[in-house]
């Protein structure tokens, strides 16, 4: 509990300290989660944004792969044809388990 002023000599030490506490309290409380959240969100975007450009780069590392594997058998053209017809097949198939998957068949 606060003093008189005009008696206590340490007065204004306490309430500097009350008013720094009281502070520090209020901006730990306040600030700290949206500071949490707001980390975990950009760095959930940039994860995605870098996740997604990864994926991309990769389906088309394995369509050339394709493409180069099947040229071996057929020509040029045709291997080009028949990679986008298999990777575009597996795709479906993949969309299809997950959208399967995302609701469960019930009664």
């Amino acid at each position: 509990m606060p003093g008189n002023p005009l008696t206590n000599p340490h007065w204004a030490a306490e309430m500097a300290d009350t008013v720094e506490r009281v502070v520090g309290t209020v901006r730990d409380r306040a600030t700290t989660p949206i500071v949490h959240i707001t980390r975990a969100l950009v760095y959930g975007l940039l994860a995605a944004l870098l996740g997604l450009a990864a994926l991309v780069l990769v389906l088309i590392a394995v369509t050339r792969a394709l493409q180069a594997l099947l040229d071996t058998g057929v020509e040029w053209p045709r291997a080009v044809y028949l990679s986008y017809l298999i990777l575009g097949g597996i795709l479906c198939l993949v969309g299809m388990l997950l959208f399967k998957k995302r609701h469960p068949t019930g009664a």
